[in-house]
């Protein structure tokens, strides 16, 4: 009898749990549905609730054709990189390009200079044009601390993969010899982007990615427009404070 009382309690105590779940479920409901109603109320419009029609995904087709001419692409590339507080500059060949660095690298009286190890930035003859700063190759030396070197560098250097001038944005990958702390840590970041690699759209970045699959993917991709830009709760801006403060583009060819 007592195992036959116990299994009663027992079976009316989940029934009662059961119909406590169940008033919750009601009571939150309802606060929802009158949550969701202030806000339709404050909109003006009806409640939404059923899912909306989506019959297209992704960029629509003219987008995709949607290009611009060369000389274009240059124009609004530096247009809108500028308008975000970036610099720019033009140079004829890479040689013309390491003198422009070299000059304002002596404006600058830097006295650490990091760049990535690769052939193009080596022929810019940064060690031989400013001899009075200590010119360091990204990974070059397995006992230097090399995020400690980008971070105390005045000036870093970088090679653009791709650009793209519709939103003035520079993409650069991440590999063993091209370490994204170049880019990020330096006071001062030089971006060299060979005219070609200047594309229109962001898509243009994105879909060999998305077509080679996660095996082509390098180490890590950033998008870089402009100077790093931080802004609190407030509105208030400041630059520089998680990259780099001053940016340069420098379109070769």
């Amino acid at each position: 009898m007592a195992d036959i009382k116990q299994q009663a309690e027992l079976a009316g105590g989940e029934a009662e749990h059961a119909d406590w779940l169940a008033e919750m479920e009601r009571a939150s409901r309802a606060k929802q549905e009158s949550f969701m109603n202030g806000i339709a109320a404050k909109l003006r419009h009806p409640r939404m609730t059923s899912k909306p029609a989506q019959p297209a995904r992704g960029a629509p087709d003219f987008w995709r054709t949607f290009d611009w001419t060369p000389e274009e692409r240059v124009e609004r590339f530096e247009a809108n990189w500028r308008s975000v507080g970036g610099h720019t500059a033009r140079a004829k060949d890479l040689a013309d390009a390491g003198r422009f660095i070299a000059e304002r690298a002596q404006e600058l009286s830097a006295r650490i200079i990091v760049r990535q190890d690769q052939e193009e930035l080596e022929s810019l003859g940064l060690e031989s044009s400013v001899p009075e700063a200590e010119v360091s190759v990204w990974n070059a030396d397995a006992d230097v601390s090399w995020k400690a070197r980008a971070a105390e560098a005045d000036i870093g250097v970088v090679m653009a993969d791709q650009a793209l001038a519709y939103t003035g944005t520079v993409v650069v990958r991440s590999a063993s010899n091209k370490g994204r702390s170049v880019s990020l840590l330096p006071t001062v970041l030089f971006i060299l982007i060979p005219v070609e690699r200047l594309g229109t759209r962001l898509g243009e970045a994105l879909i060999p990615m998305d077509e080679g699959g996660r095996e082509a993917l390098p180490a890590g991709v950033h998008f870089i427009t402009g100077p790093s830009r931080s802004s609190d709760i407030e509105n208030d801006l400041t630059i520089g404070v998680h990259g780099p403060g001053v940016v340069y583009a420098v379109i070769i060819g």
